[in-house]
């Protein structure tokens, strides 16, 4: 325990945000509060509650970073506060997490990549151990009531069900409430929401629910009844929103503020970042805009029809962007209007990575097909241009938007070796401490960094044993040095960071940084022959003291400084765990995990049961497969599901509507195939099966399916295609039960509950008809769903 550290602190509180793809809301949200056992009310000057704000991906970069989508909230962080102009993440998100809740970097506490790729190393094996304590941990020791709003993607994929364990969930990390979504993204009108353990449905009834507003509601209802059972107790609120991770979901009236903003195009949009950035002063007046790269095309060689559709993208984009950090800015609002805000550390992060490139070169209506190389059409996607951001959608938009949102730099999401990975803005503020306001800070710094800085300002030593268990260094250091004006242009603390994901790395070191070449972009990982990777990849050297966008390579010009630094990155990878490098994406996807499924071939349900996460499901793909449902209809008919796994977006159902037995396929909202019985089901028991052959080998092939009620053959259709690699990525299996949306809500809507009584409920699964490639391949989508 670290008892002797529970005494009087300040009574402070702390709000954390990190934003989205160019935006920092919300990662974990500190608002710190005293401890309610010792109720004490702080050290002298510590701050009373601190907030972190880590959003997913906010423009990058807003406004007071030169960028074009208006964010008032990180604007009024700024403004009372400092903008860090040097400030980086680790290229993708839950990764980032792990480096934002710990002060230690990704791989030092197993998270070198999201847990969907987890292997037995040390660095990646996704498990934030006990030698790793949280703040959250740290904060709840000394006397903080701490929580976590929105995102978690650190608890295991095989972690998700009412099983556990759960002390990778952020109740067992030390946040006495959590209020989020279990894995990398979760539709903003239907989410994967949890209270704490339990899974909860807030949408229903509501029309109008969206999970960015509901979630600041749940921020502030939580903030105002800690002030109401205990004012002088210090709080830590992490707060991260999903946006704007895809898919991007705003409200409508927000989609309709930016109509029009983005007809100017790409490349422009990025000229006009670029001088809005020197006019600020956040980037130095020599700075370069990086060349656009050859294979991402230029907005003057589009068609008419391409520029409709992609500006409408940016501006649902935007709208999502604006959105979250209005609901943001209620939560700010919240905390002043509590009379808390003058001594509360806000600290809000422009992103948990660069802009994502997940949405392919054409963007997409549908993410998950995206993601499963599944390119729709520019005349298709104009199909959904009216209702794109709504419920009807999950949409990502193009690539060439993210390489412009990332501007000055090269690369986007996914590429930790260049910083349009890792580079966020961050802005900090403190009103009874930082007396700075609007001062921009210039000093090199990392998410590892938060840590330290929140135990400074805490009066908090770093503590030695937690919970009898002895604690790893905190490797970040303080920020805290950076808030006074005379400091303004001192030295940056952090001489030396190094950067892995996926083989691309890179090194810092006093004013110079040594970067791999990526080998492919991050849309086309996995798809192409990467080279041996500890002597496969181009490097190169930039002066960034003299160079701040990485426009000069130096590499062949002073070669012995490139030597140099290669050498410090197998110093500090090898300190760092960051060995054994891998950029084998597929190959490390197929590794085995823990499961609940593997090996079997025969599932069978007794009863209702409902919000199993899809790991849990029996997995179809690829594979024939038989569905046996033994059921007894009362006097006057039933309906209602039987079994379902995903919903809108992709999955399949089998239930009954007017007492007729259908079966329905949803191919990621692309098509629906559908089996239906002409006759309702009479009085008593009666058997339902529904069998598919698949038309393997190979991946997404089609297959025949005989939907039969007591050994009749009622319906037999044959489909051309089937899902490639993931139904579904946060809806649930349920039975007698739908609980999330509909697989086709022209049949009927949630919950849609058996009306009468289901004996028992039985897949047969047939063995994959997947070649080893192939199944590497399905993995790697899955893996890339929950980047």
């Amino acid at each position: 325990m670290i008892d002797e550290q529970i005494g009087c602190r300040s009574k402070q509180r702390l709000l954390l945000a990190t934003g989205l793809a160019g935006l920092l809301i919300a990662l974990p949200g500190l608002l710190a509060a005293p401890a309610a056992a010792q109720q004490t009310t702080g050290t002298p000057g510590s701050p009373s509650a601190t907030t972190t704000i880590d959003g997913k991906y906010l423009p990058n970069p807003p406004p007071k970073f030169g960028g074009v989508i208006p964010t008032p909230a990180l604007d009024r962080i700024a403004q009372m506060g400092l903008r860090y102009t040097q400030f980086h993440s680790t290229a993708l998100c839950s990764p980032t997490r792990a480096a934002l809740i710990t002060g230690r970097n990704h791989h030092s506490v197993g998270f070198g990549v999201i847990t969907e790729q987890s292997t037995g190393y040390p660095g990646y094996d996704s498990i934030i151990g006990p030698e790793n304590a949280t703040i959250g941990a740290t904060l709840k020791l000394n006397g903080y009531a701490t929580s976590w709003f929105g995102k978690e993607h650190n608890t295991p994929s095989y972690q998700y069900s009412l099983a556990g364990p759960f002390d990778q969930w952020p109740v067992g990390m030390g946040f006495e409430y959590f209020y989020g979504f279990m894995g990398g993204e979760t539709n903003q009108w239907t989410p994967y929401l949890f209270r704490n353990q339990t899974q909860i449905f807030p949408w229903v009834g509501k029309p109008d629910y969206n999970l960015t507003t509901d979630m600041a509601d749940e921020a502030i209802d939580h903030m105002n009844k800690l002030n109401a059972a205990a004012p002088d107790k210090p709080f830590f609120v992490h707060y991260v929103p999903g946006g704007t991770h895809a898919p991007h979901h705003p409200k409508k009236e927000w989609i309709e503020k930016f109509k029009g903003k983005f007809d100017l195009g790409w490349n422009e949009m990025r000229e006009q970042i670029f001088a809005n950035q020197k006019r600020l002063g956040v980037i130095p007046p020599n700075t370069q805009l990086t060349p656009w790269p050859n294979d991402l095309p230029k907005w003057e060689t589009l068609d008419a029809d391409s520029k409709k559709l992609f500006a409408r993208q940016a501006e649902v984009y935007a709208a999502y962007v604006a959105y979250t950090d209005d609901e943001i800015g209620r939560v700010i609002q919240a905390v002043q209007d509590l009379g808390k805000l003058d001594n509360t550390l806000i600290i809000y992060i422009e992103g948990d990575n660069g802009t994502s490139a997940e949405g392919s070169t054409l963007g997409t209506p549908f993410d998950l097909a995206a993601i499963q190389g599944i390119n729709v059409p520019v005349a298709e996607q104009l199909k959904f241009y009216d209702v794109w951001g709504s419920d009807p959608t999950t949409p990502h938009m193009s690539v060439a938007w993210s390489w412009a949102f990332d501007t000055p730099f090269k690369w986007t999401k996914q590429v930790a070796s260049h910083f349009g990975g890792t580079r966020q803005g961050m802005a900090m503020a403190w009103p009874n401490r930082i007396k700075d306001a609007g001062g921009i800070r210039t000093q090199f710094h990392h998410m590892i960094d938060v840590v330290p800085t929140i135990l400074e300002a805490a009066g908090i030593q770093a503590p030695l044993m937690v919970n009898g268990v002895a604690q790893r260094p905190i490797e970040g250091v303080s920020m805290a040095y950076t808030w006074d004006k005379a400091n303004a242009d001192a030295k940056s603390t952090r001489t030396t960071q190094y950067f892995e994901m996926f083989g691309n790395r890179a090194i810092y070191h006093d004013g110079w940084i040594a970067a791999t070449t990526p080998p492919e972009p991050p849309w086309l990982m996995g798809t192409v022959k990467m080279p041996e990777v500890t002597n496969g990849y181009k490097w190169e050297l930039y002066n960034i003291a003299e160079d701040y966008s990485e426009s000069n390579d130096l590499a062949s010009r002073v070669p012995d400084k490139l030597r140099q630094m290669q050498e410090l990155f197998l110093v500090e990878a090898s300190k760092y765990n960051v060995f054994p490098l891998d950029n084998s994406i597929l190959e490390r996807i197929m590794t085995a995990r823990p499961s609940a499924t593997a090996g079997r071939n025969v599932f069978t349900y007794a009863r209702e049961m409902s919000g199993l996460p899809s790991s849990d499901a029996p997995d179809l793909l690829a594979k024939s497969y038989v569905i046996t449902a033994d059921v007894e209809i009362p006097q006057g008919g039933a309906e209602g599901m039987l079994v379902t796994l995903g919903g809108h977006f992709g999955g399949y159902g089998l239930y009954l509507v007017k007492g007729k037995p259908v079966f329905t396929y949803n191919l990621l909202g692309l098509a629906r195939f559908r089996w239906e019985s002409q006759q309702a089901l009479s009085l008593g028991k009666h058997t339902i099966v529904f069998d598919f052959t698949y038309d393997g080998p190979g991946i997404a092939k089609g297959g025949t399916g005989v939907l039969k009620v007591d050994d009749r053959d009622v319906a037999n259709t044959k489909i051309p295609h089937t899902i490639p690699a993931l139904m579904t990525i946060d809806e649930t299996f349920d039975i007698g039960v739908d609980t999330r949306s509909p697989v086709d809500d022209k049949d009927y809507q949630v919950p849609f509950r058996f009306t009468g009584k289901l004996n028992k409920l039985t897949f047969k699964l047939g063995p994959t008809q997947l070649s080893s490639d192939e199944q590497r391949t399905i993995q790697h989508a899955r893996a890339k769903a929950s980047d």
